[in-house]
């Protein structure tokens, strides 16, 4: 297993007319930080060295070309490109969408080389993303595209692991999205993180439900009863910990969550508004599900505060932790199953 320190820690440098930037650097001004990885931040040294220079950052940069130049104990910039960029800090440009994805892309395929081992994604701007070459609404849609196995958006603090049965999905589409089929690949894709990724043997898991007080014996919707609780009643039978249908609105309320190793809600916000609740600040994206990990922080560009220098860098720090972490919690899972003992019948 790698020491930390050598652990190669690859980020995507999101919208530079967002506050990505700034934290990025902000954080690693901190030299300490260099104990935990060797960062390589996808972007040029030119446009690392406006941002370094408009917030007035003590903190020394070393471009490279590819990520074999990488030096330990430095904060290493990939240039993924030569050309001067006009940052115009709060302001929506497409020109800059495209430099997100150049600096995406770059950081993905050497995640997928194994050049660098964990990928921190920096936010990114949905609208100003999109191109004829790039058709995702977002960072997962991409890395389950790019990388192997299927993607799981899994919000992850401190005491609160919240997973998503459809993520970016129309309110109106949710139900005709989830089926049996859909309902057992990301229950097995939540168990088998919180088995592998946090390093938790017998993992209890709930999933919420679709409809309103799960739909009241039909008079809210059926879906809770004909998809939602006999897919359960099934993966139950097979030994996993897994309880529900639960009424989405009083359980967070109630503290029920406090019972679980992970919550899986049916839909996006049903999730995401009681997480970012509970944990807004500390809270990680991860991408569970695939053959490498990548975090993100919990929160997007913040144009309204973009270039004041008023940016909280905790989530992006904790995501960088966290990454980190399951990393480390991947590896040692994987060295331990690698071999298993076979026992071989002995005459006595």
């Amino acid at each position: 297993m790698k020491k930390e320190e050598n652990i190669k820690l690859g980020i995507s440098i999101g919208d530079l007319n967002g506050i990505g930037a700034e934290i990025v650097l902000r954080i690693f001004e901190d030299n300490r930080m260099l104990d935990f990885c060797t960062p390589i931040i996808f972007a040029s040294i030119k446009t690392m060295s406006f941002v370094k220079n408009h917030f007035k950052l003590n903190i020394n940069l070393n471009g490279i070309h590819n990520v074999a130049q990488a030096i330990p104990g430095r904060v290493n910039v990939l240039n993924c490109w030569k050309e001067n960029v006009i940052i115009k800090f709060g302001q929506e440009d497409k020109k800059i969408g495209a430099y997100s994805i150049k600096s995406l892309e770059e950081a993905t395929k050497a995640l997928k080389e194994n050049t660098i081992d964990v990928l921190v994604t920096a936010p990114i701007n949905k609208h100003n993303i999109q191109s004829e070459s790039f058709k995702f609404p977002g960072h997962t849609d991409y890395l389950n595209q790019e990388l192997e196995g299927d993607s799981l958006m899994f919000m992850v603090s401190e005491g609160l692991r919240v997973g998503l049965l459809t993520d970016h999905v129309p309110v109106k589409d949710v139900a005709t999205h989830i089926t049996p089929e859909l309902i057992e690949k990301k229950v097995e894709t939540v168990y088998n993180s919180l088995k592998q990724d946090f390093k938790i043997n017998k993992p209890k898991i709930a999933v919420l439900g679709i409809n309103p007080h799960t739909g009241d014996n039909g008079v809210i919707g059926e879906e809770d009863d004909t998809v939602l609780r006999p897919t359960l009643q099934k993966i139950k039978a097979s030994g996993k910990l897994v309880f529900g249908p639960y009424a989405a609105d009083s359980f967070f309320g109630s503290d029920n969550y406090k019972n679980f190793d992970a919550i899986i809600a049916s839909y996006h916000d049903q999730g995401l508004i009681p997480f970012k609740t509970l944990s807004f600040g500390q809270g990680v994206n991860y991408t569970a599900g695939l053959n490498r990990v990548r975090t993100s922080p919990d929160h997007g560009t913040a144009y309204e505060i973009a270039g004041k220098g008023t940016a909280d860098v905790n989530s992006f720090k904790e995501a960088i932790f966290t990454g980190i972490h399951i990393f480390n919690n991947r590896n040692e899972y994987q060295e331990l199953n690698k071999n298993p003992l076979r026992f071989s019948k002995r005459k006595i």
